[in-house]
């Protein structure tokens, strides 16, 4: 059963057109010029409930906007959206108390205040039974390892440290559904894995619905197995994240390691090498025209062993959103 719907969602902004020149800026003040942006433009998908997926795209792709519209932080333009049974930007208490948006780059903790303090404000705001909030404090604060930084002014702490209290906040009340926006922004490996820890065993626990928009292809692959792209307010892709590598590179990566003492030549004959310390080198070579070159190889070079492997995700996305923005994906 679908936990998130959305059905030709939409949102356009009227934003200020900046005229150059001081004599323009002087008739800007009287008489603005606007033009129109549309951030979303007719997206649809579901989510199932339990399930958790990546939803990826380039800065200004409408990852942060679709995530406020399916919170209710604002009105879509056209279009319909289900979470839980709820419209969203009805802003019903039933369906808040439901779900939870964490954004990575904006705090809902009271800067100078201990965090134990805002989790507190949380309680009577979510209206909390006193013995289920304790359990949750004692059970979230040892699973993210921050129990004895609760009474530390949020001020104090690393930016790590402040994630995991942000994720506690957000966690408090049980929410069946959580919207990540960029979770792990800014953090070093350790607190990065450490959040990617957590947040995959909280969702097989629980069984909470998640959305991840993330730029760290670490954590989608970590956490996610199903994807959906975007890119300028379009659904570009649904589906298995094993598939987009697959589907959208035309590449593969031929790994060899040559015998003998003397460097090989006339290898990019080949394909593009990419790596070359021997005796390890490593060629992109075209998806279809692997087993030929392979046979090639093998046939006229000593090797002593050879492996095959797909391009990273991060890479074919990037190549992907680079596409769509030249013209050559349309």
């Amino acid at each position: 059963m679908p936990a998130i719907e959305a059905e030709n969602l939409t949102k356009t902004y009227q934003v200020y057109r900046k005229q150059e020149g001081v004599w323009a800026s002087v008739v800007g003040l009287f008489r603005r010029e606007y033009k129109t942006v549309e951030a979303v433009k007719s997206v649809s998908f579901q989510i199932d409930e339990g399930e958790m997926v990546a939803f990826l795209g380039p800065n200004g792709a409408g990852k942060t906007t679709t995530l406020k519209l399916l919170s209710g932080l604002i009105y879509p333009t056209s279009g319909t959206a289900q979470v839980l049974g709820h419209v969203p930007w009805q802003r019903e208490n039933a369906f808040r108390r439901r779900f939870s948006l964490v954004m990575g780059q904006k705090n809902q903790l009271w800067w100078d205040l201990p965090a134990q303090e805002s989790f507190q404000l949380h309680k009577e705001i979510y209206r909390i039974p006193p013995d289920d909030f304790d359990r949750r404090i004692d059970e979230l604060t040892s699973l993210l390892e921050v129990k004895k930084l609760v009474g530390q002014p949020v001020r104090e702490l690393s930016l790590g440290e402040r994630m995991r209290m942000e994720l506690i906040a957000a966690l408090l009340h049980s929410p069946e559904v959580l919207l990540l926006d960029e979770p792990t922004i800014g953090l070093d490996v350790v607190s990065q894995r450490r959040v990617q820890d957590f947040l995959k065993f909280y969702q097989e626990q629980q069984k909470i619905t998640v959305i991840l928009t993330s730029h760290y292809m670490k954590d989608v692959e970590a956490l996610c197995s199903r994807a959906i792209i975007i890119n300028e307010g379009e659904i570009k892709h649904d589906g298995a994240l094993e598939d987009i590598v697959e589907q959208f590179s035309r590449h593969k990566i031929i790994q060899l390691q040559f015998g003998g003492s003397t460097p090989p030549t006339g290898l990019d004959r080949y394909g593009n090498v990419i790596e070359s310390v021997f005796p390890r080198v490593k060629m992109e070579v075209e998806r279809k025209r692997i087993p030929e070159v392979l046979t090639a190889l093998l046939s006229q070079y000593s090797i002593e062993d050879v492996g095959v492997q797909e391009r990273p995700l991060e890479d074919v996305i990037a190549e992907m959103f680079e596409s769509v923005k030249t013209g050559e994906g349309e």
